[in-house]
């Protein structure tokens, strides 16, 4: 199954863990952002730059998207779409999203969205380090043995 990686705002730290993953597993590795990346020359590793825009790279991605393929995302709206087409998502602090869970983290994020839209300060997400690092590699190692290969 095709691993699919929302790029733009994709940590560092987890794109060389899916380097690796690819690396040692074979399963093709796409990368969809809107500017130019440096990507480690691989056969199955590849980068899908699409136009700038809002949600350019999230459309493309829902657009090619098959069943039972991996998104890399944080974009909770992506994550909802993908499920819908039978695919899986993983969020790069190591949450697999799925369909029970999907809906409560949607109605949360609009409500930050309006929290934040009437003047209300709130904080982002705390920073990315070993601790979510690991988090994400262990889920992807668990999806790798379930689906790849």
């Amino acid at each position: 199954m095709p691993i699919w990686v929302d790029a733009d705002a994709c940590p560092r730290p987890v794109k060389e863990i899916l380097f690796n993953a690819a690396d040692r597993t074979g399963v093709l590795l796409t990368l969809v952002a809107n500017h130019a990346m440096a990507l480690p020359t691989r056969p199955n590793v590849r980068m899908l730059q699409v136009a700038g825009g809002f949600d350019v790279a999230d459309d493309e991605i829902t657009r090619r998207v098959s069943p039972g393929d991996l998104v890399i995302t944080a974009d909770i709206p992506l994550a909802a779409d993908v499920i819908a087409r039978g695919a899986h998502a993983l969020n790069p602090r190591g949450e697999l999203y799925s369909a029970d869970t999907i809906r409560g983290l949607l109605t949360m994020r609009d409500f930050m969205d309006t929290m934040r839209s009437s003047g209300a300060f709130t904080d982002g997400p705390p920073a990315y380090g070993p601790s979510e690092r690991q988090a994400f590699a262990s889920q992807l190692d668990r999806w790798l043995a379930k689906n790849a290969g």
